[in-house]
């Protein structure tokens, strides 16, 4: 009870001090929470099965997500992620479920190589191709990255159940790739990173313009307001 009032004065006091984004539930479906409480999100579960196919941008050092997702539906999960720590975490995984398919790249809105900058705190795994405050502009890598549509062409798909992205501040930059391609996907999880930009708040409107443009509707927002689930609900 307690944690739970600490918790939610924390969300009135970032709404009304103007450092988040207030987000509001706008399609009523069945939302589950999916992981653990640091890399999860909400999914809608009776949307899932063992043939759904789920992208997973951004892993770290967290797979509770993809875990959930396979143990509850046993459906694959393509999981993404350049980041140095990441790749060699997952490199010593013994106990990953042969659905759970890893990949050392990330997601941009077009394919190359890119630079790549890694956190300035070397405990933290999290870097990115956004220069904002948690990294070193000065210590980077080379990484290779992809667009949804190449991506998607590699795994033969043409649908995505559900499309994960926690890719430190890259949402605002490919969520138009992603919208715009080809490619349907029916839930759309975002971790939003709007505390990295002076004009934060801007870019999240403008995402969500773009994301209600194209049919897409809020059925889950997490306790720290900065995971947000979106369905598809309108062609």
């Amino acid at each position: 009870m307690r944690q739970s009032l600490i918790n939610t004065l924390k969300k009135q006091y970032k709404i009304l001090s103007g450092k988040i984004t207030s987000f509001k539930i706008e399609h009523k479906c069945p939302h589950v929470w999916y992981g653990n409480s640091y890399g999860g999100f909400y999914v809608n579960p009776e949307l899932l099965d063992a043939d759904s196919i789920v992208y997973s941008f951004g892993i770290g050092q967290d797979t509770s997500f993809d875990d959930t997702l396979i143990q509850k539906h046993n459906c694959h999960v393509f999981g993404y992620d350049p980041t140095p720590k990441s790749i060699e975490w997952i490199a010593q995984r013994t106990d990953l479920s042969p659905k759970f398919h890893f990949h050392p790249v990330g997601l941009d809105n077009k394919t190359g190589i890119t630079h790549f900058n890694l956190p300035k705190n070397k405990d933290h795994v999290s870097g990115s191709i956004i220069n904002h405050p948690n990294v070193d502009e000065h210590n980077m890598v080379e990484v290779q990255m992809k667009s949804i549509v190449d991506i998607a062409s590699e795994n033969d798909h043409t649908y995505i159940d559900v499309l994960k992205m926690d890719i430190e501040g890259s949402e605002y930059c490919v969520i138009d790739s992603i919208l715009d391609s080809s490619i349907q996907v029916k839930q759309i999880l975002l971790e939003i990173h709007e505390r990295f930009f002076d004009n934060g708040m801007e870019k999240t409107q403008l995402l969500l313009d773009s994301l209600h443009r194209h049919g897409y509707q809020i059925f889950g927002v997490s306790d720290t307001l900065e995971e947000i689930s979106f369905i598809k609900v309108l062609d």
